[in-house]
């Protein structure tokens, strides 16, 4: 074979050779939606070490983890319309450096009040990262089958995020401190940003944007939030909070007058006369409020009330979390075979079960024997979560798909901004932590079992197959 020859070969090979482009984009995006997953949970176990270092009170803390919540929340339906009109590239770029700027605003936080603000500046970040991170995939990835192992891998990063949340938290904080959970999202953004150069520039499109809605949605979402928690460190008679409630009602009025005039609401009021949508938006809301709600009360107790360490505390929810990926799985081939009503009611009947369990724990519990009660609530929402997914997307039509699944997400990250406020705001108002814990447990107990119940009415169809989501997306 002549020199011409041997090079042309090469050139041949080199260009039917994958390009490395795609699978760079691919693992940018997945960086920054890991980044996004594991601070919605990691900074729960290091609560308590927060407290100690800078005050607050149990309202403070409440605020470090809704701060973060509640802007996810809020945003997060308007922020793929963002996507969609700035270019998923530019979008996630930007919301990637003002994620790494508020995560080291967080690590030097001098002050409660300071960290609060800049854990709400990286929620609203993260809200803007999510959409953005998955429509560089979907751009990245020409081929069906090469984008649909795209997506799952994308989906797969996010729950590995949620499991390793909590251990991360515990870990990072009994090695060095409280501010390396923050402080390692630095060289983290500064990898994703170096291999997003790869990416190509998105597309635009003009896709609507409903201003009046997103700003009377975060009001009064924040309003309630402020109304929850300073209630329960200041009294519910208090003028803050009776002022609070007012503005809530006010701007959750003045959202629905808008949405119902809108020409394009951010969320159309008319997804909900759907009994199947307002029964899987229920119960995503009681699904979240249990998993966030479980992480932040037990996380106190761990190592206020049973003396455990950051680490140790973290391990207790290992068990919990680590099987939700599996009973994912589970519940997709269950819904394949007999459609996705029968994980649902049985996922969340099983978690009624170990919250119930869960209740008659104290300060004298085994610490295995409780990591082990934990296990039944982590299994029964990790059965249930992909299968109302499944139920919510099939229910309408593909043009409403995309929206329906923005505002099913939205409110489950409701649900755990409100069982944060208020399970905080029980433990801080009585005078025992363990009562005000079980009053938590007892509510939730009560919300999935109504949800449970509830899912008996959703039609028992069988759907051929669908993307699974993590529970904490």
């Amino acid at each position: 074979m002549t020199i011409e020859t041997k090079g042309r070969a090469r050139r041949d090979t080199a260009s039917a050779a994958p390009a490395p482009g795609p699978a760079l984009v691919l693992m940018a995006a997945l960086l920054g939606f890991f980044m996004t997953a594991l601070d919605a949970t990691a900074v729960n176990v290091a609560l308590p070490g927060i407290g100690r270092s800078l005050g607050g009170g149990t309202a403070g803390l409440q605020w470090v983890v809704d701060g973060y919540t509640l802007m996810f929340a809020a945003l997060l339906v308007s922020a793929g319309a963002v996507s969609d009109r700035a270019g998923a590239r530019r979008v996630f770029r930007v919301g990637l450096v003002v994620f790494v700027l508020a995560s080291t605003a967080c690590g030097a936080a001098p002050r409660m009040w300071f960290l609060v603000l800049a854990r709400v500046v990286q929620g609203s970040a993260a809200a803007v990262m999510m959409p953005a991170s998955l429509a560089l995939v979907r751009q990245a990835f020409a081929d069906p089958a090469g984008r649909a192992r795209a997506i799952a891998r994308w989906t797969v990063g996010g729950a590995v995020a949620i499991v390793a949340g909590p251990l991360a938290g515990g870990v990072l904080t009994s090695a060095v401190s409280w501010r390396l959970i923050f402080v390692v999202n630095l060289p983290a953004g500064v990898v994703a940003l170096a291999l997003l150069r790869r990416a190509p520039a998105s597309p635009r499109r003009a896709a609507p944007l409903d201003l009046p809605g997103q700003v009377t949605l975060v009001v009064a979402l924040a309003a309630l939030t402020l109304g929850i928690i300073e209630g329960g460190s200041a009294g519910f008679e208090s003028p803050l909070v009776l002022w609070s409630l007012v503005l809530c009602v006010a701007a959750a009025g003045l959202f629905a007058l808008t949405e119902a005039r809108a020409r394009a609401p951010m969320i159309p009021l008319g997804l909900f006369r759907s009994r199947t949508v307002l029964l899987c938006a229920a119960a995503g809301f009681a699904v979240n409020g249990t998993f966030y709600g479980l992480i932040f009360v037990f996380s106190l107790f761990f190592q206020r009330v049973l003396g455990l360490s950051p680490v140790d505390a973290g391990l207790m929810f290992l068990p919990m979390t680590a099987l939700v990926s599996v009973t994912n799985l589970a519940s997709a081939r269950i819904a394949a075979r007999s459609g996705p009503r029968r994980p649902i009611w049985t996922g969340l009947l099983g978690a009624t079960a170990g919250l119930s369990a869960l209740v008659a724990v104290s300060g004298t519990t085994d610490r295995y024997l409780l990591a082990g009660l934990l296990v039944p609530v982590g299994l029964g929402l990790g059965l249930a979560v992909p299968s109302l997914t499944a139920m919510l997307l099939e229910t309408l039509p593909g043009s409403q798909a995309g929206l329906a699944a923005g505002v099913y997400n939205s409110v489950r990250q409701v649900g755990g901004t409100v069982a944060v406020a208020v399970f905080g705001a029980l433990v801080a108002r009585r005078t025992a932590f363990g009562a005000g814990m079980r009053d938590s447990l007892l509510i939730l107990t009560v919300m999935v079992a109504v949800t449970a119940f509830g899912a008996l009415f959703l039609p028992p169809r069988r759907i051929g197959g669908y993307a699974a989501t993590r529970l904490g997306g």
